[in-house]
């Protein structure tokens, strides 16, 4: 049931934020002041005043007495350690260890925040090490998704197939482990793969394995029993493997086959990623079996610099469409997405080109933004991501692993590392025509209780204003902004999201602080900004992790890209936040942005939400719906009960 729609046209607002150059006892100019009620409000003011001083300094990174106990969240500038774990094995990196090496010491963690990390609407195993999903598929009533898993540790290591099934791809259900690596040709890892399934409904299972010699090959695997919609017991082909890496290719770049498609000569077509010295590439196989298969000469794609592809991903979307299409769909008024994950920068790309399927070949509708060097699929903790058509609802559902950004000493104390993003439906963007929407399934809405409505906040430059719904850990928040200029709009070139949320202009940042402790020491800013250039108005849409946490071994980044604002449209946003992960939204999923935090007082019952208005020259007018979610209480199957 929804509670009143608030009106809060004046509200208690918390003081301005302060420019760079502001000294912390500088008062606020009279022409901003607002009267506050009572000795609580005065001292939440001048909480905030010290917490922004800190934070300015922070970003600045000029050591000031108020500093004491701020540690500086700038990317470490040194990077000549050891590789990361994983990388001698040929695989990209799973440990962010190495970015933290110069941090000295670690925070003082307690159970109740490692608890608190936990998220309860996103899955993530019952314990120990997830990353890549793998093979995901719908399947007699029941979505399943594979995962790479480490049944031991909290590190990578051991990879395995996890394994969880659904109905409604929220409400998960832990399963057996589907495949482990017990024969030569997968003994050190069953690594990422697909599930094609094929007109008769047979499920066929292509993964990447790494043998005894460390050698990447890929493997074929299906169910033992295709009437259990269960899917728990896997056979691994006995000829594997069935393919090996070609002549030009590195023993160690070769893996993660994609679903396959069928052409128009009857053959399927699947797709492999690669590298030729720095040109990223796709190779491409036809067979008729799924046992044996022709190379073609030509590559899907290359990019030039663009280094190993992994994870790539290619399929069909729909120019004038509002339904996902099956992966073999061909023809007029079809464009097709071609995803690969970078393992030099450890980021998903994708580009929308056309595909010929007479000479299986893509090319991008834009050079410009080709695959590595343009859009990404999302802006912020996110990688190895994998798609699949869902032929029950008739829609593309894409999934990403959201990696942990804090030591593994941290992880193997907690004894779990890391989470998947809400599965997310993906459609060609005909409004712009130059790049995909993502948005989270329309199941999270059953875990919606009750709502808080807010009309019409007006948020004054250089102000924050708490909106009281409580404890703030588990939100669907649903916002809109309108601006209204007060000076001149004069040119602004130059700005983005990189300064973060102090870095103010007269038209931004401006959003909401989520995860934010009341006395703002603690939080994370989902905001836009926008700039008038001499080639036309720029809006950016940005993530600022640099505050959400007073831990010193935790990476934190500004995050966040330009995103497509047509005329007309008010700027909005969509953000779900569950405990350590928010997965931010912009103007309907076009900008994507995951977050991953650790606050150490911004939890439980002091977990916030406010509005922000940093612009310099813009009134804001909010209009908000905010959803408290509901655990989706992911736990084991009752096998017993079969």
């Amino acid at each position: 049931m929804d509670t009143p729609y608030h009106h809060l046209h004046a509200p208690p607002y918390y003081p301005p934020l302060l420019p760079e150059e502001q000294p912390s006892d500088a008062g606020t100019p009279a022409s901003h002041r607002k009267p506050f009620k009572g000795f609580a409000a005065i001292l939440a003011s001048a909480i905030f005043l010290l917490s922004l001083v800190a934070l300015i300094i922070n970003q600045t990174q000029k050591p000031l007495p108020s500093q004491n106990n701020i540690v500086p969240t700038s990317k470490p500038t040194s990077f000549s350690n050891p590789e990361p774990r994983g990388v001698a094995e040929g695989v990209s990196a799973k440990s962010n260890s190495h970015l933290l090496r110069n941090i000295k010491g670690s925070y003082n963690w307690t159970n109740a925040m490692f608890t608190w990390q936990r998220t309860s609407f996103h899955f993530q195993p019952e314990k120990n090490w997830m990353n890549d999903p793998n093979g995901p598929l719908f399947y007699k009533g029941w979505y399943h998704l594979f995962y790479q898993y480490n049944p031991d540790s909290a590190v990578w290591g051991n990879i395995t197939w996890g394994h969880a099934a659904s109905t409604d791809l929220i409400h998960w259900l832990y399963l057996p482990i589907a495949m482990v690596p017990d024969q030569w040709y997968d003994i050190n890892g069953v690594w990422t793969g697909s599930a094609t399934i094929l007109p008769d409904g047979q499920i066929v299972m292509l993964y990447t394995g790494s043998t005894d010699k460390s050698v990447q090959v890929q493997n074929l695997a299906y169910p033992a029993d295709p009437s259990d919609p269960l899917l728990l017991d896997w056979v691994k082909y006995p000829g594997n493997p069935v393919l090996v890496p070609p002549r030009h290719i590195g023993p160690k770049d070769f893996r993660d086959p994609t679903t396959a498609w069928a052409g128009p000569d009857g053959k399927w077509r699947l797709t492999i990623g690669s590298k030729i010295g720095k040109t990223g590439i796709s190779l491409v196989y036809q067979t008729t079996d799924f046992k044996t298969y022709e190379l073609l000469d030509e590559y899907l794609h290359a990019v030039p610099g663009t280094g190993m592809w992994e994870c790539v991903d290619f399929y069909p979307v729909a120019i004038n469409g509002s339904v996902g299409l099956d992966t073999s769909a061909t023809g007029p008024g079809i464009k097709h997405v071609l995803k690969a994950s970078l393992d030099d920068t450890k980021v998903d790309h994708y580009a929308i080109g056309t595909y010929n399927p007479a000479n299986d070949k893509w090319t991008p509708d834009n050079p410009e933004e080709d695959v590595g060097i343009g859009l990404k699929w999302d802006y912020g903790r996110y990688y190895a991501s994998k798609s699949f058509y869902d032929p029950y609802k008739k829609r593309r559902i894409v999934w990403g692993w959201i990696n942990e950004t804090d030591t593994e000493s941290d992880d193997l104390e907690k004894g779990w590392a890391s989470v998947q993003t809400i599965p997310r439906t993906v459609l060609y963007d005909n409004k712009t025509g130059s790049n995909v929407v993502q948005w989270p399934v329309e199941e999270i809405e059953s875990l919606r209780q009750n709502s808080t409505v807010f009309e019409e906040v007006v948020v004054e430059p250089g102000s924050v204003v708490p909106l009281d719904i409580g404890v703030a850990t588990q939100l669907d928040i649903s916002a809109e902004f309108e601006t209204e200029l007060l000076g001149s709009g004069a040119m602004e070139e130059g700005y983005g999201c990189s300064g973060g949320a102090i870095d103010r202009s007269a038209m931004g940042p401006f959003g909401l602080l989520v995860n934010a402790h009341d006395s703002l020491s603690e939080l994370t800013p989902i905001f836009f900004r926008s700039s008038n250039t001499t080639k036309g108005t720029n809006t950016y849409f940005c993530a600022d992790e640099t505050r959400s946490s007073l831990a010193p071994d935790v990476f934190k980044q500004v995050r966040g890209s330009k995103v497509p604002v047509l005329q007309g449209e008010k700027l909005s946003m969509r953000i779900l936040v569950d405990h350590s992960i928010v997965e931010s939204f912009g103007q309907g999923g076009r900008t994507v942005i995951t977050s991953r935090i650790y606050p150490t007082k911004a939890i439980y019952g002091a977990a916030r939400l406010f509005l922000f208005n940093n612009a310099t020259g813009v009134n804001v007018k909010a209009t908000l719906k905010i959803w408290r979610l509901n655990s989706a209480f992911i736990h084991p199957f009752p096998l017993d009960q079969i």
